[in-house]
């Protein structure tokens, strides 16, 4: 095998098992405001790999239709909200649920 293969694979492994073993240097409960540094880091990084590694390619890919090139990525955009807003929606009719129901109980302590 490639040398260089092997090298590609093996720095996205090491990174993903070094951030995983931190977990193991967490004893306890997180500090509120660390909990939402890492949050907001997170969701930022999420939303920067839909934009730049999904939403871009597929108005590169469609861009075939001209000035509607823009359709299929908001489209899907507007699914992803709408199956968003339906998982909201529906906690409601779970036993005990209500939106974010999960952030409500652990803010309870169950």
């Amino acid at each position: 095998m490639n040398s260089s293969i092997l090298i590609g694979i093996s720095i996205p492994f090491l990174g993903t098992t070094l951030g995983a073993a931190c977990v193991f240097l967490l004893k306890g409960e997180m500090n509120a405001v660390m909990r939402k540094a890492m949050l907001g880091f997170a969701s930022g990084v999420m939303v920067a790999a839909s934009v730049w590694s999904l939403l871009i390619p597929a108005m590169d890919l469609s861009e075939p239709m001209g000035k509607f090139a823009f359709v299929p990525a908001a489209a899907g955009f507007l699914m992803g909200v709408g199956f968003f807003a339906w998982d909201c929606f529906s906690a409601c009719f779970r036993p005990g649920g209500t939106p974010f129901a999960f952030e409500q109980r652990r803010a309870r302590g169950n």
